[in-house]
Formats: C-alpha cells, structure tokens, sequence
C-alpha cells in the first residue's frame, strides 16, 4: 500500500487523558456489576484513589472493599457524604434513584460523575443539570464509549480532517445479551435503548460532531423473551443536511459466538474509518478494538489500519472520570458533562416517541416537552 511513510509514526491520540492530580478522593455509590467490572478496575489501572464505597446492599460493598483494598464501607450515603476527603462521588445506581443520590451530593457541595442514563424521565434529567448548576460543582456523565479505542481514534481522525465531511455513522450489533445480570432491568419496558444503545446514539452524535434534526426508530422483543422491554433495535438519525446516521442492534444472537459482531463505520467525502467494538465479543471478557481506515488526502491505495490498545471495558472508564478530574483542576466544563448529555437523552426519548407513533420525531419536541 502506498502512504505518507509519516503515517507509520501517526499518533491518533485516543488515549483517555488523565489528571496531574490522581490523589482527588473518590467515593463511590453503588456495587454492582457494573462497578467490579468496570469502574474499579479502570480506576485502578489508572491510579485513582477511591476512599470508600456505599450500597444499600453492604455485603455488596464489601465485597468490593475486599477486592480493591476499599480504607472504608459506609453504612449509609449521607456517612460518606460527611467525608471530607472524598471530593468526587461516582454515582453507580439504576436511574431511578439517580435524581435523589445527586440531589444530596449537590447540597455537599462535591463533584460527581453520574451514570447513564441521567434519568429514564427527560424532566428529572432536566432538573439533575439545574441542582448541579446552582450548587457550583462539576457533573459528568459516564457515556464512556466515547473513550473506548476505535470511537476515540474515530473522532480523532474526522477532527483533522481526513474524511473531509463527515456524512453517514453506522454501528451495527448482534450478540447474545445476558440481561439478568441486571435484574432490575428485565422488569422496565425501555430496554434496549435506554440502556444500552444509548451509548451508540451518544457516540455517533460524538464522532460526527453534530446534533441530529430527528429520529425515526423501531423496537422489538424476541419470541417468548423473558425481558418486559425491546431487545432489538434499528434507529434512523438524520443530521442537518445530507448526513445521515443508522443503528441496528439484536441482543438475540443464538448462534456461536463467531457469528457475533460490533461493527462501527464513519464516512465522509474525502474517506472512510471502520472497526469493531471488542468489548462485546466474548463479553465480559473482550478483545482489543480495530480500526481501519482510508483518506484521499493520505493515501494513494489501501486501507490503514493501526493497532489499538485497550478495550471499552474497563479502559473507556478511566476516560469519563479522568476528564471530570482534569475539568476539576482546570475549572472548566467536562467534556462529558450532564448538560452536553442532555442532547444524547433527546435522541433516546426521541426514539422511544417514535416506536409508539411511528413518526420521525425531533429533538426539539423531547426538549420543548
């Protein structure tokens, strides 16, 4: 293949940035799955130090204390709320309780990292972003997909240049998805989306650097799913002008793990990025994310792809609560902050209006009520 030989020294620049400061206290609310798997390892890799942790379920937390070396368990949220060496809460509950959890971080005055989705109403949502303004702290959301490797090196790629405009986002996804590993949410009928391709919608309006005009979606169960809500997917975004945006999701792969697939491609005028998602092959475990990709303005011929380290489970983690501490030490905005987020939840609630109308609905009538 012939290419800028300049390109073999390339540095795409899709690692998750991290704070000078690591010894900010963390606290943690919640000892789910999601944070033994995730947030924990990710924290560790990183060098963050987490002072204590807090569940309704204490042998939950401690059991986590046990397996990150935790200083303290917390009988109650207010006890590691009083704890003045945790500066930096990371809310980890069903977004339910999201609401009520951040209402007393606020009034504390310390900075939190809150889980997606903000809230499964868009008015509570609303009001999390409103609490958090008015009490001066820092409120991110943990939409980590945007730090996994082959998003991040996606957007890195569009940012310089090298697909000229971007004009079409597609990810598509087939596996097999174990969701009573979350109970909880095998009981709620917005599912899929809500929770899950809720990451692809952030992604995509992430990478493409744009906020679409509307969404077009359609949901679906199984046969005889267990599950209340959908487990199947397709959503249609169109951005302003001639870009255009597509989700496909099955969580209802039955077939060997080798007919699986997470799939993600960016084009534009001038070339194409594409590559898959590792984290869901073979999940949890992974493999690293790939990418490939091309651009006249770069290549003769061919396609280039880089190797990539890291996964989006647990490495992506490392990148939401990294950007919150570094918007902390350098007082401004995090780039994955609750109020920029507020956009992702019009596409979700936009796309959970379009299933029940079958319509194309725009943001603005989510945001405009």
């Amino acid at each position: 293949m012939d290419r800028d030989p300049k390109l073999s020294m390339l540095d795409l620049d899709y690692k998750p940035k991290l704070p000078r400061n690591k010894e900010r206290g963390i606290g943690i609310v919640g000892a789910g799955e999601i944070v033994l798997h995730a947030h924990l390892p990710a924290y560790r890799m990183a060098g963050f130090r987490v002072v204590g942790i807090y569940d309704v379920d204490k042998e939950k937390a401690k059991q986590a204390a046990e397996l990150f070396d935790i200083p303290y368990v917390y009988e109650t949220l207010d006890e590691l709320l009083n704890n003045p060496d945790i500066e930096v809460v990371d809310v980890a509950v069903p977004a339910k309780f999201q609401l009520q959890v951040v209402r007393e971080v606020a009034q504390r005055g310390k900075h939190v990292l809150c889980q997606k989705p903000l809230s499964e109403h868009y008015a509570d949502a609303d009001h999390i972003v409103e609490l958090c303004k008015a009490a001066g702290i820092k409120a991110a959301i943990n939409q980590q997909m945007r730090w996994s490797p082959g998003i991040r090196a996606s957007r890195s790629i569009i940012e310089r240049g090298w697909l000229g405009t971007p004009i079409q986002a597609s990810m598509q996804v087939n596996v097999l998805t174990q969701w009573e590993n979350w109970p909880w949410i095998t009981q709620i009928d917005t599912l899929e989306v809500m929770y899950h391709s809720i990451h692809y919608l952030d992604s995509i309006r992430y990478v493409m650097g744009m906020t679409p005009e509307y969404i077009y979606a359609d949901g679906a169960k199984y046969p005889n799913q267990p599950y209340k809500g959908e487990t199947r997917t397709m959503i249609h975004i169109k951005f302003p002008e001639e870009a255009r945006g597509l989700v496909h999701d099955n969580h209802n792969n039955h077939s060997p793990q080798e007919d699986w697939y997470a799939t993600f491609r960016f084009e534009g005028t001038e070339g194409v990025v594409k590559g898959t998602n590792g984290a869901l092959y073979n999940y949890p475990v992974g493999r690293e994310d790939t990418i490939s990709f091309y651009s006249k303005a770069l290549f003769k011929n061919g396609l280039y792809t880089p190797e990539l380290e890291g996964k989006w489970f647990p490495h992506a983690f490392m990148g939401t609560m990294g950007e919150l501490m570094c918007a902390i030490e350098e007082d401004r905005e995090p780039e994955n902050s609750i109020e920029d987020n507020l956009k992702t939840l019009q596409m979700v609630f936009a796309a959970y209006r379009s299933m029940a109308e079958n319509r194309p609905v725009y943001l603005s009538e989510i945001k405009n009520g």
